[in-house]
């Protein structure tokens, strides 16, 4: 499994719509955070190990209605137990 972690930058006013629509409608999103600073929305995704990452990063977020932009973080390794 791949975890990815992407910074999303939305259109104004439509951070929740964007963040709402992902945890629904996009099954490898595990989270979304609402951030401060360049970005809005930070989205943790795992994705089979056989998957595209950009193909994933263009397609299925990016085209949600009211993201204007992102930025990928690969993950290597996990340091801490996931607690969720």
């Amino acid at each position: 499994m791949k975890t990815i972690f992407v910074m999303v930058k939305c259109d104004l006013g439509k951070a929740y719509v964007v963040a709402d629509e992902a945890v629904q409608d996009v099954e490898q999103v595990s989270e979304v955070y609402s951030t401060s600073g360049q970005y809005d929305l930070l989205m943790k995704c795992y994705l089979p190990d056989e998957s595209d990452i950009g193909r994933f990063v263009t397609e299925r977020l990016q085209t949600l209605a009211g993201v204007k932009d992102t930025f990928t973080i690969i993950a290597y390794k996990a340091f801490s137990d996931d607690r969720s």
